[in-house]
Order: C-alpha cells, then sequence, then structure tokens
C-alpha cells in the first residue's frame, strides 16, 4: 500500500531487526531502523550505560512520528523497527498519521531469553531483558492497529505469519 508504514515492535531480542529488513524486501518497501533515528544526547547516553527515560524518548519517538507522516507524504512504504513498549510511545508515533500498522513481535520471556544467550556480540544483559518486559505494555484489543506476530520458529515461519498479517490487514 502506498504510504503505508509497519512499525515492527517488541522487546529486545525478539527478532525486530530481522524480520523488519526481510519483510521490507518482500515488500519492496523502505526500510528504517528506528535505533537510527536516536538524537544525539541519547546515544551518548546509552554509549555510557545510562538507560534513558520517557523524556529522553520524545525527540526520538517524535523523529519516528516525523518519518511515517514522511513516508505518507512521499506514497512510500516502510518497515521501521523501534520497541514501542508503551501504548503512550505507540500514541506519539500514531499522532496525525493513519496509514500505520504496528506488528507486535510477540514471545515469551524464556523463548527470547534463549534467543539472546545464543546471539554474539549483542550487548543486551538478562537483566535488562526482564525491564523490557516489565516495561512492556502490551497491546490490546483497544488498539485495532497492531498485529501480534508469534516469534515461534523459525525466521522463515514468523516471515510468512508477518506477511500474513500484512496482506490479510490490507
Amino acid at each position: 500500500m502506498s504510504g503505508k508504514s509497519y512499525v515492527v515492535m517488541g522487546v529486545s531480542s525478539s527478532g525486530k531487526s530481522s524480520l523488519g529488513a526481510e519483510l521490507a524486501k518482500v515488500l519492496g518497501a523502505k526500510f528504517i531502523d528506528g535505533d537510527d533515528l536516536h538524537p544525539r544526547a541519547n546515544i551518548v547516553k546509552m554509549a555510557g550505560g545510562t538507560p534513558l527515560n520517557d523524556d529522553d524518548r520524545a525527540p526520538w519517538l517524535e523523529r519516528i512520528n516525523d518519518a511515517v507522516f514522511s513516508v505518507a507524504s512521499k506514497h512510500e512504504t516502510a518497515v521501521i523497527v523501534c520497541s514501542a513498549l508503551k501504548r503512550a510511545y505507540r500514541d506519539r508515533i500514531r499522532l496525525d498519521n493513519d496509514k500505520l500498522t504496528f506488528l507486535f513481535m510477540e514471545g515469551s520471556y524464556a523463548l527470547i531469553l534463549a534467543r539472546m544467550q545464543a546471539r554474539h556480540g549483542h550487548f543486551q544483559k538478562a537483566d535488562m531483558l526482564q525491564s523490557q518486559f516489565d516495561a512492556l505494555e502490551v497491546p490490546g484489543a483497544d488498539e485495532p492497529d497492531v498485529l501480534s506476530v508469534s516469534i515461534e520458529g523459525g525466521q522463515d515461519a514468523v516471515l510468512a505469519r508477518a506477511l500474513a498479517a500484512v496482506r490479510s490487514a490490507g
């Protein structure tokens, strides 16, 4: 769909970046890694090992919102990766953007922890994963623009489920 953005969301190590890149390829869409949209102050703070707070995230979420708006105004299609753990974050991205669908990468703590531990060279620690689950506000029926995609199985199965969800949603 022209002008449409798909935000692949979920906790760290749920496969957002891998799925997002593959989904963008299949859809012929632009791929945007939300981490690349952090302002300099956030990058410096995270590099120093200090977690971001909601005030830090506000300009970042505004940049993601602007990216969604830009995609729509240019009649492009994009897949954007962003954790969007809280409803307020998703609402900020939604603000004045109606050509937007979230894909929630849904998986259990045990599954994601096992995948995280199998990854080499990833900075995320198990206690950080718990904090992600603690912060996660699982999208409910009151967020009809969020499609849940199970991360069970291999990458091909997850991609197939994501594509089916995108196509069924129009």
